[in-house]
């Protein structure tokens, strides 16, 4: 079976608690508080199943760890000490290749001294932060924890502890299109970030999901939200603000210093096997020998997830993608960086290049402009329209 041996992969730990949940999140979370027993119940059921994955899957390399959430810095200093310090044990253990790099995201009022020290002597090497916006009104009306008046004496912490003059380093995450946020407020927020000189800059346009609070206070006209025009005008601006700094747009949301780039994500992006741990949490597992795969989601469910006997798989859902559709997989994640795809790990996995699979697309959007000639990707611009260059791709791949 595919799942017998792996051996190659990347580990992403979903920490599904948050003290409170911001308006515009679709993100599995549950509420907690820092001294909820249920935080520490977590750590050791993730312990378990990390010695499960690799036993199951024979790895032998993790090439980065990536804590994300929810809000993993809820754990706080004692706990991500202790955590950080049972996997290494258990890396160490199976004699795996540690990881190079491990990244924890963290919102900015849990980042004092005491937890920034906790995290730096645990190994974590990249912190991702959590800011969005320094506007009060912004933040308030979307519901996002924390003051922005506190946040540059946080940020000036993180930037002690995580210098981009080392081998550790601190990333940042912006949203535009927030509700009262105009472009003085974007270029302001962006100036201010600039001033701690972050290594990576993450800038997310505000998407609504119906479901999500935002989403029905937006329907019942209880708060406004920029148009579409606005919000893409911001988005473009901020871009262009950031890269004007030295940051180079890598990604479609992403921006960064030479070599400063988030390894976890470009697995991600480039279609490279990882496992996901904790609830609501997916593992994309994939046979370079048969260009096939398997995506595993756990279910959505803390309670149930907590409480299965040890050593049982989490509940989950197996969806298996045959060679069309985790080329099309393919397509969606790598066309999203500026370099495009990996056409070595492409044309190996599927023994076929790119452009014999969407030729058609390809010239079309070249004479538009709108696609390299010295790569297969899209320029900066087509970016901009990554949606209609995929459906004409899969529509290509159909005929």
């Amino acid at each position: 079976m595919l799942e017998a041996c792996v051996v190659i992969a990347s580990i992403y730990i979903h920490v599904p608690f948050c003290a409170t949940t911001c308006d515009y999140c679709d993100f599995y979370s549950i509420k907690v508080k820092p001294n909820d027993k249920c935080l520490d119940f977590f750590i050791k059921k993730i312990l378990e199943d990390f010695e499960v994955i690799i036993n199951i899957y024979k790895i032998k390399n993790i090439p980065t760890l990536y804590f994300g959430g929810g809000t993993p810095s809820l754990l706080g200093a004692q706990r991500i000490s202790y955590f950080l310090h049972s996997i290494n044990s258990l890396i160490t253990a199976y004699s795996i290749s540690s990881p190079y790099e491990i990244t924890l995201e963290a919102n900015p009022e849990h980042c004092d001294e005491v937890f920034l020290k906790a995290a730096k002597e645990s190994g974590i090497n990249r912190l991702s932060i959590g800011v969005q916006s320094f506007n009060e009104a912004s933040r308030k009306a979307v519901n996002r924890a924390g003051q922005g008046r506190v946040l540059h004496d946080k940020l000036e912490t993180i930037a002690e502890y995580y210098s981009e003059n080392s081998s550790n380093s601190f990333s940042i995450d912006l949203i535009s299109g927030l509700p009262f946020q105009n472009e003085k407020d974007l270029i302001e927020d962006i100036n201010r970030i600039l001033e701690f000189k972050p290594c990576h800059i993450s800038l997310y346009q505000l998407t609504v999901d119906p479901s999500t609070s935002l989403g029905k206070h937006s329907a019942a006209n209880q708060v406004q939200l920029p148009s579409k025009d606005k919000a893409d005008r911001l988005w473009l601006l901020g871009r262009d603000k950031i890269e004007e700094a030295g940051l180079r747009q890598y990604e479609v949301s992403n921006f960064s210093l030479p070599g400063k780039e988030s390894l976890h994500n470009l697995r991600y992006w480039h279609m490279q096997n990882w496992i996901g741990l904790g609830p609501a949490a997916s593992s994309t597992l994939i046979n370079d020998e048969t260009g096939t795969g398997i995506r595993i989601t756990n279910n959505a469910d803390f309670i149930m997830w907590l409480e299965r006997k040890t050593g049982i798989k989490a509940p989950s859902n197996i969806e298996n993608l045959n060679t069309q559709e985790l080329i099309k997989e393919t397509f969606l994640m790598g066309f999203r960086l500026l370099d495009g795809p990996d056409i070595t790990l492409f044309k190996q996995r599927f023994n076929k290049n790119i452009e014999e699979i969407i030729p058609k697309t390809i010239n079309s959007w070249r004479s538009k402009g709108l696609f390299t000639q010295e790569r297969i990707s899209l320029t900066k611009d087509g970016l901009l329209f990554l949606n209609s260059f995929l459906i004409e791709a899969f529509e290509e791949m159909s005929n």
